[in-house]
């Protein structure tokens, strides 16, 4: 991607070459990452990342082509194949990012709070339902048991807004009483990690970050889930099984959006992890406390409410974005 001919501001950035590049009347600087929290903040305080698919380079050559100002950029490294820099300048920039490219593999990030260092230990707890897996376990044990459109009756009465957390999730799990225990092995067999996982997994580990999911699902798919990705912790609800048959209840204290939220300071406090280290990713409505409680909160391909609450978005990326939304 970097040795396209036309890509002449990317191979200026990835090549190491000089430090400057005059472009239209303006000066690009490289920096160093690891300098802005140093040398550059107070200096540069407009900042933004953009991480994307190298197939649309030229996309994002054009995109940056079109700045108009003297700026900063630094090229993030990370330990998978997507490509990363980093955007600081002194005047806002509020035209370049409205006209940055939606409908291709790439993300823009605004930068307007320190943020988590990847190279310090760290926690991240995340949702597990279309977070940490592409599936919403209930809708697939529903599907099996044979009550699809039963639970999903109730799923759509909690959107709106007629159903609490807890409510929903006791109606929608006595759908299933009766049903054959071993639908939940045969899902657990089954189930489909969302795609970066691994590795955003492997990178955050070897920086020793504490890795957790908390999920409003239930514990037999944490559980597997934990044990598939050597995760530190897993929470989630008991369903409650009697002679190889789900009873339709839950048992002990339901894992709600303010339990996850909690799990933050649990986790935090059990690990001693350093203020400013604790990052969040979840999806829906659920995780707004958890993701507030956090000191970093992402949202992943997310509902409206979410994203509003959320201190940055990955919209279009997996999660090989998450490391990237990172300080080295």
């Amino acid at each position: 991607m970097l040795q396209q001919r036309d890509n002449v501001l990317l191979n200026w950035l990835f090549s190491d070459t000089c430090e400057t590049y005059q472009h239209l009347g303006c000066v690009l600087y490289r920096y160093q990452e690891t300098d802005y929290p140093v040398s550059l903040q107070a200096d540069l305080p407009y900042r933004c990342r953009v991480i994307f698919e190298s197939a649309y380079s030229a996309h994002i050559e054009a995109w940056l082509a079109l700045i108009s100002v003297d700026a900063h950029i630094a090229k993030l490294d990370r330990q998978n194949d997507l490509v990363g820099f980093e955007l600081s300048t002194q005047t806002p920039i509020d035209e370049l990012i409205s006209s940055f490219p939606q409908e291709i593999a790439a993300e823009i990030v605004l930068v307007q709070q320190p943020l988590a260092r990847l190279n310090l230990c760290g926690l991240l707890v995340m949702d597990m339902d279309s977070t940490a897996i592409q599936i919403e376990c209930i809708d697939e044990l529903a599907a099996m048991a044979g009550v699809g459109d039963e639970v999903a009756a109730v799923t759509a009465s909690a959107m709106r807004g007629e159903l609490d957390f807890e409510q929903s999730l006791r109606q929608r799990v006595a759908k299933l009483a009766g049903a054959d225990a071993n639908i939940i092995e045969k899902l657990c067999d089954t189930l489909p990690l969302m795609p970066g996982i691994e590795s955003m997994i492997t990178e955050l580990k070897s920086h020793q970050w504490k890795l957790v999911v908390a999920s409003g699902g239930f514990t037999p798919f944490v559980g597997h889930l934990k044990n598939l990705l050597g995760l530190d912790a897993a929470y989630a609800n008991e369903l409650v099984i009697q002679n190889g048959k789900l009873v339709g209840e839950v048992t002990g204290e339901v894992v709600d959006a303010q339990y996850k939220a909690n799990v933050i300071a649990k986790s935090a406090e059990r690990w001693s992890i350093a203020s400013g280290q604790c990052v969040a990713i979840g999806d829906g409505a659920n995780d707004i406390p958890m993701i507030q409680a956090a000191d970093l909160g992402l949202a992943f391909h997310a509902k409206p409410k979410l994203v509003a609450a959320a201190d940055a978005a990955i919209q279009r990326l997996d999660l090989r974005a998450l490391v990237f939304c990172l300080q080295a």
